[in-house]
């Protein structure tokens, strides 16, 4: 599919009560770009260009807008090719990441890093050590599908400890984080938030998300308010 023919079929796709809905849930990108599609339909096309020239289509395709962004994302996680190849589609891919919707729904289909769980972390690492916004919340949304065993979650929260880098969507990826980690496996997570480096947004958030969680019970919600800093 050429880009023209993949832009004819968003804009028959779109539905303008949810382009209103769609993009003032992402602030921080132009309007505009939206054209509004939902995501079923979106990854519907995405299988389709799979099974015909992906590796053409990915060469040449557009970042007009917010779909087809989105669109090349959710190409790259349905690829079946090897490991290293894939690595280097991600790569070149993340970049492409303004905002938290087309970050979320990348790491949702990277499901790679099920089946080679070492190799994808040691490939995620570097993107945690940077400085740059939606590098960092793309490492922290991979620990948070894919590494909330009782094997990462020292490392991992060492990790999320380490950032240093104190924007919004970085912050809100890492109380994500922290309370998905504290589902996951309490006890540790407790004794990281009795002693961490978060800043008071950030650690708040943690603790609001854990409260908020129905996965938590009253006692433990209790604890973790009380825990709130002032």
């Amino acid at each position: 599919m050429t880009n023209d023919m993949i832009r004819e079929q968003l804009q028959r796709l779109a539905d303008p009560k949810f382009q209103q809905f769609s993009s003032s849930l992402i602030p921080n990108i132009n309007s505009d770009l939206v054209i509004g599609v939902k995501l079923p339909k979106l990854r519907k096309i995405a299988k389709q260009i799979v099974k015909q020239d992906w590796k053409a289509y990915l060469k040449n395709a557009s970042d007009e807008s917010f779909e087809e962004v989105m669109l090349q994302g959710m190409i790259i996680g349905y690829l079946n090719i090897d490991l290293e190849e894939k690595l280097n589609y991600i790569s070149s891919f993340i970049p492409k990441i303004d905002n938290w919707s087309t970050c979320d729904s990348f790491c949702a289909g990277l499901k790679i890093a099920k089946d080679y769980p070492d190799k994808v972390w040691d490939f995620i690492l570097p993107y945690l050590k940077c400085n740059k916004e939606y590098h960092i919340r793309f490492g922290i949304v991979m620990l948070i599908y894919y590494y909330t065993s009782e094997r990462y979650i020292d490392e991992a929260l060492q990790l999320l400890d380490s950032i240093k880098v104190h924007t919004y969507y970085v912050q809100m990826a890492i109380a994500w984080s922290v309370s998905i980690f504290y589902k996951k496996v309490p006890d540790q997570t407790l004794l990281y938030l009795k002693k961490n480096n978060l800043d008071d947004f950030t650690y708040n958030k943690s603790l609001q998300k854990i409260i908020e969680s129905l996965q938590v019970n009253t006692k433990e919600k209790d604890l973790i308010r009380s825990m709130k800093r002032k």
